[in-house]
This record gives structure tokens, sequence and C-alpha cells, in this order.
């Protein structure tokens, strides 16, 4: 039997929960509902999805709670696609931050929704060979640093750590798994957070600017995240795996 992908909606306003589930019941998919933390807490004991909608504006635990939990237990690999009304782009980060492969504002076309769940679903699991991430534990060096990815942290040549949030160590950890290859937004989102970029969308640039941060790398003449003028991005240096963790 052919799969059906099955997504869970997490909403507490109960009209969007039962129009997105029958829309996408519609269109080929398996649809369950939970409307707070708990019920999705609840349905994810005993059945498993392929991507989960998840609602940030919900009482209790909120979208981003549920989504940072999410990614630090088994679920840790389930797509998530975050519902907020919020239109602010620093808002949306967080959420990327949190985990979250994609998001989409309220009010929303059930089209667009449908659009988005089909391109994280394929690109989560389309990902060229070449560009697919390691999930080896390693300890990565490359001129003053070394990334723990089994910590998931930076660690500077005193040894002090440096706290990275999922969505600046996500970003790092495919640089330096591409070291010297020229990376463009497209890609970089795809491989980050499995969608395409859109004309207006600044989210890498400003992950890109908070990662030369947590690097100490001088923006006017980074030695660490160049930029290439109209093409992207390249992570101009040496990676050596120090260490490999079973």
């Amino acid at each position: 039997m052919d799969h059906i992908d099955h997504i869970l909606v997490v909403d507490d306003d109960r009209e969007i929960r039962e129009l997105v589930s029958t829309y996408l019941k519609k269109n080929g998919f398996r649809a369950s509902v939970a409307a707070d933390g708990r019920q999705m807490r609840s349905f994810l004991d005993t059945e498993s999805v392929d991507l989960i909608v998840l609602d940030v504006m919900m009482p209790g635990d909120d979208g981003l709670v549920l989504c940072r939990e999410l990614r630090s237990g088994k679920h840790k690999a389930t797509p998530v696609l975050m519902l907020t009304a919020r239109t602010d782009e620093t808002d949306r980060i967080i959420g990327l931050e949190m985990g979250a492969d994609d998001y989409l504002a309220k009010p929303f076309a059930a089209r667009e929704l449908l659009a988005r769940i089909n391109a994280v679903l394929r690109r989560t699991r389309m990902l060229p060979p070449n560009l697919q991430i390691s999930e080896v534990g390693q300890l990565l060096s490359f001129g003053e640093w070394k990334l723990d990815t089994s910590a998931r942290h930076l660690l500077d040549q005193e040894g002090t750590t440096v706290a990275l949030s999922g969505a600046e160590y996500r970003l790092l950890r495919v640089f330096v798994d591409h070291p010297q290859r020229v990376l463009n937004r497209d890609q970089l989102l795809s491989l980050t957070q499995g969608r395409d970029a859109d004309l207006f969308d600044r989210s890498i640039d400003l992950l890109v600017s908070r990662l030369r941060q947590r690097l100490r790398d001088d923006a006017r003449e980074p030695a660490y995240i160049k930029t290439v003028r109209s093409e992207g991005y390249v992570f101009s240096m040496a990676v050596q795996i120090m260490e490999v963790r079973a």
C-alpha cells in the first residue's frame, strides 16, 4: 500500500482545525487534530505523523514552547510548519530558532498552506545526497573554533562554550559540512528550514549576521562567512574532524 502522509493540526481554534483537516483530507492526506499541547503530546504518544501544523498563539504552552519541546525529544526529526498571526520578521525567526521548518502568517489561503506542506515534505525527503548533513556526533575544528555536534555548541580556543540557537546551529552545520562552496539563499533555506526564499525574505541574512557575531567575525572583513555578491555565502575556513562519536 502506498504511504499516505499524516498531518497533525494543533490549533486552539476549532474552526481552523476543522477547516484545515477537512481540506487536507480532500487533497489526499490523513489529518488529525489537537486543541493544545496536552492533546498533541497524548496523540504523539500513540501515533506517528509526517508533519505538524502548529499554531503559535495558544493558551498554556504556546507553539514556540511546543516546537522547542518537539525538537528536543523523540519527534525532533518531524517537520513543523508554524501558523502565526505575527508579521514581524524577528518574530518569525524566533519560530525558526525553536526548530520550525517553515511558517505561514494568518490569515492564510488553504491552497498556500497545502503548497507549503508539500514543499516541506518534498525538501525534507529529497535533499541531494551531497548536501545532506551527517548525524554522527563529531568535534569539528575550523579557525579558532570547534563545533561539538553532539552538544550543539561552539568551543573557543580557551574551551569556553558559546551557546547557539537551533537556527544558528543548523546554519553553521550546513556551512562546515560544505566549506569553500558557495551556497545561495534558496539552498540555505532548503537545507536549514525546508523551504525556498521569497523576494522579501531576509531571514538567512539576519541569521548569517547573528552567526558572525557568535564567531566574533568582523562583518566588514569576515574571515569565516564571506558574502559572494549576487550569489550567496561561502564558508572560507578549512574544516577538520577531530573526533567522531558513535
